[in-house]
């Protein structure tokens, strides 16, 4: 379940509630102002405060996008050059992903983050996937990746300067404002490993897409298992976010009234998904969900040649590439994976949606995303980098 978090509105009684409007909180590169939550503290740290290369790039890497924001890289510290990844495996996300390649993506986009933040520093990067073997069905304790930093390598690329700037824009999106076919030009070119990358513009292909995914992304928070694994990582309130700042943060002025009250609680929002009749919880999370897509004038998707665990973390390289060229460019993205998804009851949407976007046989849709002009929204919630540091 994907929620429009910053714009939640609940009708309860008749009452409309809104989220704090949060759109004038643009990250800066300055210090953070006085009040900025402790969740959003790794976005002004960011190439702060570390001498050492490693985790200066670190404190990039960890702004990286991920399926659902569970962050879940962690790194140990090999020598003196070089780190290796892995997966924190309570972070998967068993019942939307239950073969981890949402995840793998996501530990894609943290590795090009951090080649990209080595390479501003004056390294290269020499990256060596699942050393020790590629795990399936799922991603196990393993290393995903070696990168070995190389003094003196490498050139700078441009798209470093936009990572402060990238969001994951669930707003709606102007739909009558059209994306230039330069601009779409420049985006597809962002993509450098090997997968392809394919957009729709026109009105009644757009449409069809749109259907599929409206109709997968209801299909997402009507099934029991996947619905409560959304519940169970709603942070509610500031000092939820604070405390645990991944999963799907609510916040505003009255979203903690409603929470002080106990009307919006998890186990509110579980025992209305138990009932089988959504209350006034379930019902506007699924109207703020769906009324973005339906504001979605293009969309871009992704795929690669087969499915290895290398192609998934070359597609989350690419997407994270993409997000970062969309934000150079002014323009909004914003990832829908719900008709991509693994789980049985998902499959013919997977195939409706293969359809709409001219898959070819053998290809592995790996992404699909909104594209579009929004406005500004602010970052999520992150972990500091220090925590994704492994102890001995």
């Amino acid at each position: 379940m994907s929620l429009d978090r910053r714009r939640f509105l609940a009708l309860l009684g008749g009452t409309a509630i809104l989220a704090a409007d949060l759109a004038s909180a643009r990250i800066a590169r300055a210090a953070a102002p006085p009040g900025t939550p402790s969740a959003l503290a790794p976005w002004f740290a960011a190439g702060t405060g570390e001498t050492e290369m490693r985790r200066r790039a670190l404190s990039w890497a960890v702004l990286a996008p991920s399926p659902h924001n569970r962050q879940p890289w962690r790194v140990a510290l090999d020598g003196e050059d070089a780190i290796t990844l892995y997966c924190d495996l309570e972070r998967r996300l068993p019942h939307t992903d239950p073969f981890d390649r949402q995840v793998t993506i996501g530990l894609g986009a943290f590795l090009e983050t951090l080649v990209l933040a080595a390479v501003e520093q004056g390294h290269g990067a020499e990256v060596a996937l699942f050393p020790q073997g590629e795990p399936a069905p799922r991603l196990d304790a393993r290393p995903v990746a070696r990168v070995r930093f190389v003094p003196g390598a490498g050139t700078p690329d441009p798209l470093f300067s936009a990572i402060l700037d990238r969001r994951s824009n669930k707003a709606p999106y102007a739909m009558d404002r059209a994306i230039p076919a330069d601009a779409l030009a420049q985006l597809a070119a962002a993509a450098t490993h090997g997968g392809r990358v394919a957009t729709a513009t026109d009105a009644a292909e757009v449409a069809a897409i749109r259907g599929v995914a409206l109709s997968a992304m209801r299909l997402e928070m009507e099934h029991a298992v996947t619905a409560q694994e959304s519940i169970d990582l709603l942070r509610i309130g500031q000092a939820e976010v604070d405390a645990s700042p991944d999963g799907i943060d609510l916040t505003g002025p009255m979203i903690e009234d409603l929470a002080a009250k106990g009307i919006l609680t998890r186990e509110n929002a579980t025992a209305e998904l138990v009932s089988g009749t959504p209350g006034p919880i379930l019902g506007q999370m699924s109207a703020y969900s769906l009324a973005p897509i339906e504001a979605s004038p293009a969309f871009l998707w992704t795929t690669t040649p087969g499915n290895t665990r290398a192609d998934q973390i070359a597609a989350g390289r690419d997407w994270m590439r993409l997000n970062l060229a969309a934000a150079r460019l002014g323009l909004g993205m914003h990832p829908l994976s719900q008709a991509l998804q693994e789980f049985p009851e998902m499959a013919d949407h997977a195939a409706r949606m293969r359809a709409a976007l001219g898959a070819a046989p053998g290809e592995t849709l790996q992404m699909l995303g909104r594209l579009g002009y929004g406005p500004e929204v602010p970052p999520s919630p992150r972990w500091p980098a220090a925590t994704a540091i492994r102890e001995g």
